[in-house]
C-alpha cells in the first residue's frame, strides 16, 4: 500500500495551500494528521469512502476542507488562512474503519509526509 502526498510548501499567514494524496488501492476511509514541532501528531480531517461524512478537528473547522476522487483514488486537503501554528507535516492515511474523529493509533495506512510551513 502506498499513500504519496505533494502540495505542501512555504506560505505566509492567511494564505492558502492544497495538499493532495495519491493511493495505490481503494480505502474505505481516508484523512489527514499532522505533527507540530514538539508535539504529538495529531487528527486533522477524515472523510468516507462516499464523501457525506465529513470530521475535523476544532483547531481546523471552517479552515481547512477535505475532499475526495475515487476515480482517482486521491484524496485533498484545501487549507485556507493558514497560521503559523499549522506549520508542521501533513501526513495522508488511509484505514478500513469509518471515517470519524481518530486517535493516531487507528489508521493502517501512512503516508511519508509534505511539510507545511507558514511563516508569520
Amino acid at each position: 500500500v502506498k499513500l504519496v502526498e505533494s502540495g505542501g510548501g512555504l506560505v505566509q499567514a492567511g494564505a492558502s495551500l492544497r495538499l493532495s494524496c495519491a493511493a495505490d488501492d481503494h480505502f474505505y476511509a481516508m484523512g489527514w494528521f499532522r505533527q507540530i514541532p514538539g508535539k504529538e501528531r495529531e487528527f486533522v480531517a477524515s472523510i468516507s469512502w462516499r464523501g457525506d461524512s465529513r470530521f475535523y478537528a476544532d483547531y481546523v473547522k471552517g479552515r481547512f476542507t477535505i475532499s475526495r476522487n475515487n476515480d482517482k483514488i486521491s484524496v485533498y486537503l484545501q487549507m485556507d488562512d493558514l497560521k503559523p501554528e499549522d506549520t508542521g507535516s501533513y501526513y495522508c492515511v488511509a484505514t478500513a474503519m469509518p471515517a470519524g474523529v481518530w486517535a493516531p493509533g487507528l489508521p493502517e495506512y501512512w503516508g511519508q509526509g509534505a511539510q507545511v510551513t507558514v511563516s508569520s
